[in-house]
C-alpha cells in the first residue's frame, strides 16, 4: 500500500499533477458572473478552452500531460454580461466508464478510449473537442454537454488533429493528420468544406512516425513539420506516453503545393529542433515561404511527463526558398515564447502582429506578449506577480481595418488564491490595463487550446 507521503512526493516530481496543473473534481455550473470593468458589448459568444483533466488516478511517476481526460471550460458573454461559466468533461469510453455510463456514440474508428483534451472550437454550425494522434473529433452543445463522436457526418476516413487551420478566404478547414498506432508510414492531409464534410486527402509518406502536432498554410502550400520525437515502442510496450526525441532523425518542413500530392512536395531541412506551434505562415512575392514558430531545440528526451522539462521555446522565423531548399534562420525573441496566435483573417497570409505567453515553469508569472513583426518592437501585458496567464487569443473589433484593432482574450490563474479569472485586454494598448475582469467561480488548470465561438444571427 502507498502511503499518502510517498504519493504526495510523487505528485509533486510530477509538475503536471501539482499546482494549477492538477485537475479540478466538480463540473460547475454558474450564472450571472461578477465583472470588473466593462465587457465589449461587441463580444457576444462564447471563449471556449480545453485542457488535460484526470477523471481517476493516475500514476504520478508515469503519467504524460498530454493524456489526461478532456475537460472543456467555456464563459458565455452576452450584452456586456458574463451570462454563464461551465466546465463539462469531453466524453469518452474511459471518461464515461469512469462516470457509471455507456460509450458516447458515434463512429470510434480506432477504437480509442480516450476523447479530444487539446482544443475546442466552432465550425460548420457545430462546437467541436479535438485532439491529435487519431482520436475522432466529438460534438458538444452550446451548453458544451456532449453529443458523440462526429466524424464529419461521416466523411473522416480515420484520423484528425487538434491544430486545423481554416482559411479566411475560402472558409475551408485544413489538417495534417496521424495515427501512430494505425499508420506507421504515412500522416494524411485532410481539407473540410465550408459544409463541415471532408472534400480532400492526401497520403503522405514518412520515414518515420514522428509526432505532427500541428501544421500551416500559405496561399500556395499546405505545410508538413516532420520532427525528430518519434514513436518509442519501449515507451509505447510499458503503456507509457510512447514518443522520445531522436535527433538522428533529422527535422524538416514540406511544401505540398494546396491542390498537389505527396509526390509534388517540395522538402526542406530546418534546424534540429521541436515545433509544436507556429504562429503563422505566408508567401512572399519573390516565391519564398516564411514560418514563424515557437522553436525548443530539445523535446522529450529527458522530461518524458510533458514539454517543458528539456528546453524552453523561444520565437523564429524561418523563411525557406522551395527552389535552392534554403533557410534563412531569424530569431525574432529569444525569451520564452509559447502558445502563439493572430489574427485569424490573416491565417496563411502576410500579417504584422503576434501575440504569445510567456510560459514560464520555475515561476507563476506569465506575461502574455505581443510582437510587433516588422518593426519589432515587442510589448509585454503583466499581470502581476504570482499570476499566470495562457494562450491569447484574439477577437478582432467588428468593422476593423488596422490588424490590432481588437481584444485578447484568455484564463489568468491567480497564485495567491488559486483562483482564475476570464479577462480582456485592449490588443492595441497594454497600458491601459485590463478592459474586464470576470471571476469565475472554479479553478481553471493550466490547459491547451480555444477559440472565440461567436453568435451568430
Amino acid at each position: 500500500m502507498v502511503s499518502m507521503t510517498s504519493l504526495s512526493d510523487a505528485i509533486a516530481n510530477n509538475m503536471y499533477l501539482s499546482g494549477n496543473y492538477a485537475p479540478v473534481s466538480q463540473e460547475v455550473t454558474a450564472f450571472d458572473l461578477q465583472v470588473i470593468g466593462e465587457l465589449p458589448t461587441e463580444l457576444n459568444g462564447r471563449y471556449l478552452r480545453n485542457g488535460p483533466n484526470p477523471i481517476t488516478d493516475v500514476d504520478p511517476a508515469t503519467h504524460h500531460w498530454f493524456v489526461g481526460d478532456g475537460m472543456v471550460h467555456g464563459i458565455r458573454l452576452r450584452e456586456g454580461r458574463a451570462e454563464w461559466y461551465r466546465n463539462r468533461y469531453v466524453g469518452s469510453t474511459a471518461v464515461n466508464a469512469a462516470k457509471g455510463l455507456p460509450d458516447i456514440s458515434g463512429r470510434n474508428w480506432n477504437n480509442s478510449p480516450t476523447g479530444p483534451n487539446t482544443n475546442v472550437g466552432a465550425f460548420a454550425g457545430t462546437t467541436w473537442a479535438m485532439v491529435e494522434a487519431g482520436a475522432c473529433p466529438v460534438e458538444l452543445t452550446y451548453e458544451l454537454e456532449t453529443v458523440g463522436r462526429n466524424d464529419f457526418f461521416g466523411t473522416l476516413p480515420g484520423a484528425f488533429t487538434a491544430h486545423p487551420k481554416i482559411d479566411p478566404v475560402t472558409g475551408e478547414m485544413h489538417a495534417i493528420v496521424y495515427a501512430w498506432a494505425e499508420w506507421m508510414d504515412h500522416v494524411q492531409y485532410v481539407r473540410v468544406g465550408k459544409d463541415g464534410r471532408v472534400n480532400r486527402t492526401v497520403d503522405i509518406p514518412l520515414p518515420g512516425m514522428s509526432m505532427v502536432h500541428d501544421m500551416s498554410i500559405t496561399n500556395r502550400y499546405v505545410v508538413v513539420y516532420d520532427q525528430p520525437v518519434l514513436v518509442d515502442f519501449d515507451l509505447a510496450f510499458t503503456g507509457r506516453f510512447p514518443f522520445r526525441w531522436n535527433a538522428e532523425y533529422g527535422n524538416r518542413v514540406g511544401l505540398m503545393p494546396r491542390e498537389g500530392t505527396a509526390a509534388d512536395i517540395v522538402w526542406v531541412d530546418v534546424p534540429v529542433g521541436y515545433v509544436f506551434h507556429p504562429m503563422n505562415a505566408y508567401d512572399t512575392p519573390d516565391g519564398k515561404v516564411v514560418l514563424d514558430v515557437c522553436f525548443y531545440d530539445l523535446m522529450m528526451r529527458d522530461d518524458l511527463l510533458g514539454p517543458f522539462g528539456d528546453a524552453a521555446s523561444r520565437l523564429m522565423r524561418w523563411e525557406i526558398d522551395p527552389l535552392t531548399k534554403r533557410v534563412s534562420v531569424t530569431t525574432v525573441d529569444s525569451s520564452v515564447n509559447e502558445f502563439p496566435r493572430h489574427r485569424g483573417s490573416l491565417t496563411g497570409l502576410p500579417y504584422r502582429y503576434g501575440y504569445c505567453a510567456q510560459v514560464d515553469t520555475g515561476s507563476m508569472h506569465w506575461p502574455t506578449i505581443k510582437h510587433d513583426l516588422i518593426s519589432g518592437e515587442r510589448k509585454v501585458f503583466d499581470h502581476g506577480a504570482l499570476r499566470a496567464a495562457g494562450e491569447p487569443v484574439f477577437i478582432a473589433r467588428p468593422g476593423s481595418t488596422d490588424e490590432d484593432d481588437g481584444w485578447l482574450v484568455t484564463f489568468v490563474h491567480d497564485g495567491s488564491n488559486d483562483s482564475t479569472e476570464f479577462v480582456v485586454i485592449d490588443a492595441r494598448d497594454f497600458e491601459r490595463g485590463y478592459v474586464a475582469q470576470v471571476k469565475l467561480p472554479a479553478r481553471v488548470p493550466f490547459g491547451f487550446h480555444g477559440n472565440w465561438a461567436p453568435d451568430r444571427n
